[in-house]
């Protein structure tokens, strides 16, 4: 039985960790909506980020932080952000379609 609400209470940790990790994604996220849409989905000139890969979405942050990636703004709005907290973003991002 002590077995069983160990395995319960690690399931719901791991359940909360995840839900906050999605959460914070999300918070993180809305600072990209002012310029990439509502949801992500960009109705300008402006690159939708809804339904990105994951890889691709933290690897363009990298490229725009170090200069690799031309851009006009976001050399400084990637560098606001961890690769952590890029991989946060790619999440949430990927998951909206």
């Amino acid at each position: 039985m002590h077995k069983i609400l160990i395995l319960l209470a690690a399931g719901a940790t791991l359940l909360s960790a995840n839900a906050f990790a999605v959460e914070r994604g999300e918070l993180l996220a809305s600072s990209c909506m002012s310029c990439h849409g509502p949801g992500g989905k960009s109705k300008g000139a402006i690159p939708s980020l809804a339904g990105l890969e994951k890889a691709y979405f933290v690897k363009s942050m990298q490229d725009f932080k170090s200069g690799a990636r031309p851009a006009s703004v976001m050399h400084r709005h990637s560098k606001g952000y961890t690769d952590a907290e890029y991989a946060l973003m790619g999440e949430y991002f990927s998951k909206l379609k």
